[in-house]
């Protein structure tokens, strides 16, 4: 099952109308969004995953950040969150779980959100993560269909979290690799959203599942635009080049480049283990920020004062061809 099964099976659902839906299953974004007055909108989103790292208190961390993402991909402010835990309660030490919620919970506070309940079932696989509620302003919900020709994207944070998970469960990854990438899966978007939506942005997404590539073909078609990405601006985790080179790919990695190929343009000169790390599913990437190239620098400028020092600009926006990403 790759990434155009499970959007079949969504798009076969009935469409459920309502004046009030903003972002629902007909507009496909990071998240669904409802508004409540003219003031006032919830974002609702959902997300759990089986651990990438072996530590269980980073693992709550990261699991937490990535949740909260398409909150803040979309402009808004996480809410309430609940927890939502598969245990192997038979198997595994009651004493893991404690570490992973505390990891969690420490992250939904950094966030400034509310823990408010959750639900846990007995599995023989362990997994976790959270149904959050986040507020927002309806004229400043940011979606991924509002990029506009001649934007410049930015990226905040680097490639290849997919390629050094794999990396890590074969027992191939350092120990300073692995830390530097947990921090920062565990890093909260908070701080870039808050910084574009102070600049000014036309359109943003999260980079997750769906790679790079994936994402940004989806905002290239719900924006009816063109996409240009120089892949050597694109900023990556160095060891993951060398791990992809060697073969470490995930299975997500080969599902993204099956269904998102055909609207993906290559140069000649992008090595192939490039093109992988592009299609490498990420878990708490950063953003993917377009707006207009007037106000780019002063967001760099702000994203690197904050402390988000990975992020690059890595393309622009053209008017063609609609719903293509071209890679040079």
């Amino acid at each position: 099952m790759g990434p155009g099964d499970l959007n079949k099976a969504i798009c076969d659902l009935p469409q459920m109308a309502d004046p009030n839906l903003i972002r629902g299953l007909a507009s496909p974004d990071d998240a669904g969004v409802y508004k409540i007055s003219e003031e006032l909108a919830i974002i609702q989103t959902v997300d759990f995953f089986t651990p990438i790292v072996d530590d269980p208190y980073t693992f709550g961390q990261i699991a937490v950040a990535n949740a909260l993402s398409d909150v803040y991909a979309m402009g808004g402010q996480p809410l309430t969150a609940m927890n939502m835990v598969c245990f192997p309660v038979k198997s595994m030490d009651i004493a893991i779980l404690k570490d992973i919620l505390r990891g969690g919970v420490d992250k939904i506070l950094e966030a400034g959100a509310l823990l408010v309940g959750g639900h846990s079932i007995e599995d023989d696989e362990l997994k976790y993560g959270l149904s959050v509620t986040g507020t927002v302003h309806p004229k400043r919900l940011v979606t991924n269909s509002g990029a506009r020709a001649g934007d410049k994207l930015i990226l905040t944070k680097p490639l290849g979290t997919g390629i050094i998970s794999t990396a890590v469960k074969g027992k191939l990854a350092g120990e300073e690799t692995v830390a530097k990438v947990a921090s920062t899966m565990a890093t909260l978007n908070k701080k870039a959203s808050e910084l574009m939506q102070e600049t000014g942005v036309h359109a943003a997404t999260d980079i997750t599942g769906f790679g790079l590539l994936g994402h940004t073909v989806q905002m290239a078609e719900n924006s009816q635009v063109g996409i240009n990405i120089s892949s050597a601006s694109v900023p990556i985790f160095s060891e993951a080049a060398g791990f992809t080179q060697s073969g470490l790919c995930p299975a997500g990695l080969y599902r993204n480049r099956d269904f998102y190929a055909t609207s993906v343009l290559f140069d000649d000169k992008v090595p192939v283990y490039i093109q992988d790390i592009l299609f490498d599913p990420q878990t708490s990437g950063g953003l993917l920020i377009s707006l207009v190239p007037g106000k780019t620098k002063r967001l760099m400028e702000k994203l690197k004062q904050a402390g988000v020092k990975e992020a690059a600009i890595i393309g622009e926006v053209s008017s063609a061809p609609r719903g293509m990403v071209r890679v040079r």
